[in-house]
């Protein structure tokens, strides 16, 4: 194990920094998306709250390997071959894996923002209102404080999940840390120490984003039990 390491150690390493890297770009897009779906969710209109149940039921009830194949190879074959409009479009491994983790993530976001918007007194909404503030200000200035404390661990979370799923878009050629593993096994044939070396830096992120969940959300009980 310890001549893997001092081999491809510098691989293993570049690679998380690439899982990382996707996880983020997938969540800070996700977390338009959703807060777009979220709110389209939550407020008095009907052709909204249907269009964002239709993503959502949509984009969850597709797997994510599928929809990874989708957008990177199905997505430039519409624009090139079927709608003639691509002018030979292509998607980078890293678009494509950020569109796609977008996606998914973004229709769970959606379901958070929408959770958490309504864990906030339906009074809040309404003194607002009775105060002359207009809908979106209320929103904007009262009722979105209060729901981000209580979306913020499921947020990390959901990033946690996110950065487990990097590892399925090693089948579109993407070199994140699943994708680095399997081309040091190929190249030395020690599949459990390979593996077991990707399951503890995959463990070390994870148990570390766990923690600082666990501890937001301690932060986030205290406050509410003070403001009570």
């Amino acid at each position: 194990m310890a001549k893997i390491i001092s081999a491809y150690g510098r691989l293993l390493v570049l690679a998380m920094g690439r899982t990382l890297l996707l996880a983020f770009l997938g969540l800070l897009f996700a977390c338009i998306l959703g807060m777009i779906f979220g709110l389209m969710s939550v407020v008095k209109n009907k052709v909204c709250n249907i269009i964002a149940q239709i993503f959502v039921f949509i984009i969850r009830g597709v797997p994510m390997i599928v929809l990874a194949f989708f957008v990177y190879f199905g997505l430039p074959y519409l624009l090139n071959n079927t709608l003639k409009i691509g002018n030979g479009f292509t998607l980078t491994a890293l678009q494509a894996g950020t569109i796609c983790l977008a996606l998914n993530c973004g229709a769970y976001m959606a379901e958070i923002i929408r959770a958490g918007i309504q864990s906030v007194d339906i009074g809040q909404m309404e003194a607002g209102r009775s105060l002359g503030l207009p809908y979106w200000t209320t929103m904007r200035k009262i009722i979105m404080p209060q729901a981000i404390r209580t979306m913020i661990p499921s947020i990390i979370n959901q990033f946690i999940i996110s950065l487990k799923d990097t590892s399925i878009l090693s089948v579109i050629g993407f070199p994140e840390l699943t994708k680095a593993g399997n081309i040091i096994v190929g190249n030395t044939f020690k599949a459990l120490q390979v593996w077991g070396i990707v399951a503890v830096m995959y463990m070390v992120v994870i148990i570390t984003l766990s923690r600082v969940a666990k501890r937001i959300e301690r932060r986030i009980n205290v406050g509410k039990l003070e403001a009570n």
